[in-house]
């Protein structure tokens, strides 16, 4: 009885946040979600109460799982690369239509000096707000809410002095948040060619119209001071006959052009070669000097004549039991040209561009990668070697083969069979080996004359990065093209894997 209480309080918690989910989801425009949601409560409403679904119990929470982390990012990222969605095409039409409105504002002429308070959320410190006096009656709204009357707020004389649940900031309150202060935009009425209130000294508010008007019959935007008018291009954008394009869209369906504009489009296409080949040699080099280096010290420490095996082996281990972003991060300053302990101690001070050259950039990317992966094969090699019979080798020697050819015949391929597939997951992991590159580099240094922010040492996954806009360089957020950008990424991965795997089936005949 006590077992079922629980179960069923656990149940109850998540079918709780299942409703929760549901709401939100509602709330926010996503109508999708809410039916995954209510799905997945049922279905977990029935696991977990019919007796005969009892294997299913253990399953559901990681299907679950899968489903919301794996399943849905790799579909939204899907259904991202065939749009346009990124800056500029960030919202929907009609959230661009009124944001170009807002964008295009002027104080409407021989409007009224209306008497304002700039406030701020008590519970939400990061929200304000704007209330005004119109005809002896306080309005209070939000860059969100249209300004309404507030009964409970109060006035002395033309001050605004309380407004339930906001704070009434005084002068003092307002000379930190001065830039808020002038962004402050409180839309008059759910119209928003009806104009908002807006002020710049937090005391006195007017009315601001856009002087771009919408035609919803025609669906045009009609500019009212030059007569231009502006019409949807069929790519989520307003554009005017003689070619000018308001800033803000909408977000498209573009078919496949991300996937095609990597190498058609000059700004990407002379770069987008070396970036691939660059990432090819990064993932190829790195899988071999750290799989040369593990195998020979294992090589080594595997031979009994070695002393001191378990302490050799135990100093072998600590670069890969150090966190790798901070290995990352210690090299990077090490090799910094005019203060780093290499260029100090083992050069006489010498500034060697071990960061910024094109070339001993790639190199000391590498090394350090050399550094960080040796000890996980060295580690894979040692079990492969101990596991290998010794009755093999013993009987390979009686019948007079050579220490080289029982190496060559016996030792290698039966460690293949063993190590091969974790090369292949070695090298996938490489060609997507962001934080090596992220945190040593940057993806500098930058090509010459670049029209996108991409450095000489960055692979395809930081490219993306850097074409998503996330590394703040300046550049412009294209997702869509980003997201196209992971999913060729995916595609070379699997091909080469595929194929490596398919060669590695031969090793297992000789096991």
């Amino acid at each position: 009885m006590p077992g079922f209480l629980i179960k069923l309080l656990l149940i109850a918690l998540v079918n709780a946040l299942g409703v929760y989910l549901v709401a939100r989801s509602i709330e926010t425009g996503h109508p999708i979600i809410a039916v995954v949601c209510v799905v997945l409560v049922i279905i977990a409403d029935v696991v977990y109460f019919l007796p005969k679904a009892l294997p299913l119990r253990y399953l559901l929470p990681g299907l679950v799982f899968l489903l919301v982390f794996q399943i849905f990012s790799m579909g939204y990222t899907g259904y991202v690369a065939f749009t346009n969605y990124g800056d500029g095409h960030l919202v929907t039409k009609d959230e661009a239509i009124d944001s170009l409105l807002a964008q295009n504002e002027r104080r409407v002429e021989g409007s009224a000096q209306l008497a304002a308070s700039v406030i701020r959320n008590e519970t939400n410190p990061t929200e304000y707000g704007l209330a005004v006096i119109i005809d002896g009656q306080v309005q209070v709204g939000t860059p969100t809410q249209p300004a309404r009357p507030d009964p409970g707020a109060t006035i002395a004389g033309t001050k605004i002095t309380a407004v339930p649940g906001w704070q009434v900031l005084t002068l003092t309150d307002l000379l930190p948040i001065q830039d808020q202060i002038n962004a402050l935009r409180v839309p008059a009425s759910e119209n928003a060619e009806d104009g908002a209130y807006r002020t710049t000294d937090g005391s006195h508010a007017y009315l601001y119209r856009s002087f771009l008007l919408y035609d919803q019959a025609a669906d045009t935007l009609t500019d009212t001071e030059s007569g231009k008018v502006f019409t949807p291009n069929g790519r989520g954008s307003f554009v005017a006959q003689d070619g000018t394009e308001l800033g803000t869209g909408w977000a498209v369906p573009v078919g496949t052009e991300n996937f095609t504009r990597p190498f058609t489009d000059t700004r990407y296409s002379t770069i987008m070669g070396q970036v691939l080949g660059w990432t090819v040699v990064f993932s190829i080099l790195s899988v071999v000097t750290t799989f040369l280096v593990g195998l020979a010290l294992a090589i080594t420490m595997n031979d009994r004549r070695v002393r001191g095996q378990r302490v050799y082996r135990s100093f072998f281990i600590i670069p890969y039991a150090f966190p790798a972003f901070m290995s990352a991060l210690l090299w990077s300053g090490m090799l910094n040209t005019d203060f780093g302990f290499i260029n100090g101690t083992f050069f006489g001070g010498a500034s060697i561009p071990w960061l910024t050259d094109p070339w001993l950039a790639k190199l000391s990317v590498v090394l350090v990668n050399l550094w960080l992966g040796f000890p996980y094969m060295f580690l894979i090699c040692t079990g492969a070697l101990q596991a290998i019979p010794n009755e093999l080798i013993e009987s390979a020697r009686i019948d007079g083969a050579s220490p080289f050819r029982i190496w060559r015949l016996i030792t290698l391929p039966l460690l293949l069979v063993s190590v091969a597939p974790l090369l292949i997951a070695s090298f996938a992991f490489n060609f997507n080996n962001f934080n090596i590159i992220y945190l040593l580099t940057r993806g500098g240094p930058p090509f010459p004359g670049a029209p996108v922010a991409v450095g000489q040492t960055d692979i395809l996954i930081s490219m993306v990065y850097q074409i998503s806009g996330l590394a703040g360089q300046g550049g412009t957020r294209q997702y869509g093209l980003a997201s196209a950008l992971s999913i060729i990424i995916f595609v070379i991965v699997g091909a080469i894997s595929l194929i490596s795997f398919r060669q590695t089936r031969r090793l297992e005949e000789i096991n």
